[in-house]
């Protein structure tokens, strides 16, 4: 099975501009999908709002994921997410993630804790602002 991971998911939502918002979550996220960060449950069209939301800040950054592990549907990861703000702040996010994959590989239901290691205090929600 060909699976997407977070770094492709990631990069491809936020740092690809060559993909539009739509084609970047349909490469990686099933239509059913749902997002749970820090507690706070999102619909996969919250998910997207958010991601707009992101892409209308951020002009560059990376995903350095330090651990890996897929178990057949089953996936998670300790990630890194650097980014670059348009005002040229950065903010660095620690990222702890549970999720299920779909059948066809992509994302299904995520589950993710953050923490951040670098930022202001208004950075402190840009895992889930909208």
């Amino acid at each position: 099975m060909t699976h997407t991971g977070i770094e492709a998911a990631l990069s491809d939502l936020l740092f690809n501009r060559d993909l539009t918002l739509d084609e970047a979550a349909d490469r990686h996220f099933t239509p059913d999908y749902r997002q749970r960060t820090d507690g706070e449950w999102a619909d996969r069209a919250e998910f997207l709002d958010h991601i707009a939301h992101l892409r209308t800040l951020v002009v560059g950054g990376k995903v350095e994921v330090h651990e890996e592990l897929y178990d057949g549907s089953k996936y998670a990861d300790r990630h890194i997410c650097h980014i670059t703000k348009k005002d040229g702040s950065t903010v660095s996010m620690e990222v702890y993630v549970f999720a299920d994959l779909a059948p066809d590989g992509r994302f299904q239901r995520i589950q993710e804790t953050t923490l951040m290691l670098e930022g202001s205090d208004a950075d402190r929600n840009i895992g889930s602002a909208r």
